[in-house]
């Protein structure tokens, strides 16, 4: 006879493996965002070169965690993640007096790309039934929404409106990132066998 824990797909068996280092990458990604939110409207430059910093640290978590989990489904779409986040705030840094039009462009690149990447994520985990992927939809749906906003927003979309943007994007995407380890942890049979 079987059990349900043997058949568990390659991502809840990574994510109940590794589910208190997702849990700290999730409170990691809420506290950067909560800080993109507290941005004061200061010079274009320096916001360049913070949101850079944010998601240069954001994505070097979001890379650790994808190696720990290489073996799980949909890990092409969260490297695609972690290193376009990582090159957005290499840009950011690298270039900050390039301008507001020319942050907002990048973030609208950024959100769209990894809505799209984090959608295709959760669908890869829909068909291999793991829970909670409907989450991750939600997470990518929410960038949509973000670039969406951006968007209408132009040409005056104000520099302080993007770090508030960015602020929801990590609060949002590390909030996922809880509820997912969290329900990868709690239904876990072996917890289960032991109560």
């Amino acid at each position: 006879m079987t059990t349900n824990h043997e058949h568990d797909v390659p991502f809840t068996t990574s994510v109940r493996a590794h589910w208190r280092f997702i849990v700290v990458e999730g409170v990691i990604l809420i506290l950067l965002g909560l800080l993109a939110v507290l941005i004061p409207p200061i010079g274009t430059w320096a916001v360049d070169i913070f949101l850079g910093w944010l998601f240069v640290v954001s994505g070097l978590i979001g890379l650790i965690s994808t190696l720990v989990g290489r073996h799980a489904p949909g890990f092409w779409w969260a490297l695609l993640s972690a290193v376009l986040a990582i090159g957005i705030g290499c840009i950011l840094i690298a270039v900050p007096r390039s301008g507001a039009l020319a942050l907002i462009y990048v973030l609208i690149a950024f959100f769209i790309i990894e809505g799209v990447a984090t959608i295709m994520f959760a669908l890869e985990h829909k068909r291999q039934l793991s829970g909670r992927w409907e989450w991750m939809v939600f997470s990518g749906v929410i960038d949509l929404v973000l670039a969406a906003v951006v968007v209408s927003g132009l040409p005056g979309t104000a520099v302080w409106a993007v770090g508030l943007l960015v602020g929801i994007n990590m609060v949002v995407g590390g909030s996922v990132l809880i509820v997912m380890a969290l329900y990868a942890h709690v239904s876990d049979p072996r917890l289960r066998q032991v109560a």
